[in-house]
């Protein structure tokens, strides 16, 4: 009976998550049909564009020639007519000659003869009918104000829609997720020499397969990528994948986007619980400040008569998934100014990072079992390992675990990072900066581990959703191999 009902289980689950798959393809479909109408009309408008484009250029090209043959036409008119005066003043000129001449042929004395005779014949030297050419200044061919579209025609007549790049193809294997970065390689298809850039879009996501369209993020772009491979860097990956898509543009038209793929992202992600925080800290996500007037309503207990006292403390809410998932839990009180993370490690490998204050005067950075006293003190108790700053007067820097303390004779780096491998047994802390290692805690963790932050004076940062740094794998597996270095604050717990 047992089994049926397993199986029944699975293929209800199986079931689930095709349907899903169904819902998420239907919606695709929809979203891509109605793509397809937009960009139709997007496309009918900008060729209306381009056509009215040519149509005013042509246009422009029309008036502006007509005005070139309309301005040879007067200019060849002009010096036509300014030769056609010239002709005529000769001719009035030459008719007169003529007159005199044959008037003169009439003189019957021999020296008035001679007289005239030689004086028409100066006029003639010089009148204007004999120095006058009779060849037209310019011709009557306008010829050379044609013109032949022949070849333009051609050329649009052989107008056709721009060549779109082919999509590109991403290549799974040669994606790399490491350091909170994303190194993605693709290729094209086949040669195309006219690609001029590639785009780079991809979003975070909580699902697997193929991307969704509803009830998720806006996708991020990088434009002008030269390259067939690009570096996200600097990343949070505070969820579980990346979605990715790479398109290729010529200098006219983007092409079709590739098939998307997705990535894997993993990496720790808390917040910090202001539910069961000490009321002298002022908690907003993942950064804590200690607040002085915080605890002016509590009440003020210390020492042994804490421990005696019977006074319930605030309890947490249990509202969000997270804090059920933990369990109610009292507010530290006391000198424990402790707040912890909202999640918990259980098993694998994980790491964040802490930066605290110039001005912090005292904290401590670790983690501890799920459900410390409310007047624990963080590397005090066999459940908690800590390193502890304290900068009063001069500064001391220590590893602490079950109240004893070893002396870290190393400067204080601005921001450390916190290693944890629980089924290794190991939590080591490390210059965030450098890499370069603090200490290490070696045992063997039997419960569920929350980061614990505790502080006076100043505030913290938190960074999480950070995969685990190359180089301090690097360091863990040069560690491990060398035997490691055993602190006398190590317990089996």
């Amino acid at each position: 009976m047992d089994e049926e009902r397993e199986t029944l289980q699975r293929i209800v689950s199986t079931l689930v998550n095709k349907n899903d798959e169904i819902h998420n393809f239907i919606d695709m479909l929809n979203h891509t049909i109605s793509n397809v109408q937009v960009n139709s009309s997007n496309a009918i408008s900008e060729l209306d564009e381009e056509f009215d484009g040519l149509y005013s250029v042509l246009h422009e090209m029309k008036g502006s020639m007509a005005n070139t043959i309309q301005q040879e036409e007067a200019r060849k008119i002009q010096a036509l007519q300014d030769q056609l005066s010239q002709c005529s003043r000769a001719l009035e000129s030459s008719e007169e000659l003529l007159e005199l001449a044959v008037q003169s042929l009439d003189i019957k004395n021999p020296v008035e003869l001679l007289e005239a005779a030689r004086q028409i014949k100066d006029s003639v030297t010089v009148a204007s009918a004999f120095r006058l050419s009779l060849k037209p200044k310019v011709s009557d061919s306008m010829t050379h104000m044609m013109v032949d579209f022949a070849l333009e025609k051609r050329m649009l007549q052989a107008v056709k829609f721009l060549p779109v790049p082919k999509a590109p193809e991403i290549d799974v294997a040669a994606c790399l997720v490491a350091d909170n970065c994303i190194t993605i390689s693709w290729r094209m298809p086949e040669e195309d020499s006219r690609i001029d850039h590639f785009v780079l879009e991809y979003r975070k996501t909580n699902f697997d397969g193929l991307p969704r369209l509803k009830g998720e993020q806006h996708w991020e772009l990088v434009d002008y990528i030269k390259a067939t491979q690009y570096t996200l860097s600097g990343l949070r990956f505070d969820t579980k994948y990346m979605n990715l898509r790479v398109q290729a543009c010529n200098k006219a038209v983007a092409g079709e986007y590739s098939d998307p793929v997705t990535l894997e992202t993993k990496a720790f992600v808390f917040s910090l619980d202001s539910t069961s925080s000490h009321l002298n800290l002022k908690v907003e996500d993942t950064y804590v400040e200690w607040d002085p007037t915080g605890g002016k309503g509590q009440e003020k207990i210390k020492g042994k008569e804490n421990k005696n006292s019977n006074t319930a403390s605030p309890k947490r809410s249990t509202n969000s998934p997270r804090a059920s998932a933990r369990g109610s839990r009292d507010r530290f009180a006391g000198e424990s100014y402790t707040v912890l993370g909202d999640t918990a490690v259980e098993s694998g490998q994980h790491y964040w990072e802490v930066r605290a204050q110039k001005d912090c005067k005292s904290y401590s950075v670790g983690v501890t079992y799920r459900n410390p006293g409310k007047f624990d003190q963080l590397g005090k108790t066999n459940s908690s390992w800590c390193i502890h700053i304290n900068n009063w007067l001069q500064t001391t820097f220590s590893a602490k675990h079950n109240n004893k303390a070893k002396t870290l004779d190393i400067p204080v780096p601005d921001r450390i990072g916190v290693y944890c491998d629980f089924d290794g047994g190991q939590l080591s802390f490390y210059n965030a900066s450098s890499k370069a290692l603090l200490h290490t805690f070696r045992t063997k963790f039997t419960q569920p581990l929350l980061p614990g932050f505790m502080i006076w004076c100043g505030g913290l940062t938190v960074t999480t959703g950070l995969q685990v740094p190359s180089a301090v794998k690097t360091l863990q597996k040069s560690e491990n191999g060398l035997g490691g270095s055993t602190s006398s604050l190590n317990n089996v717990a």
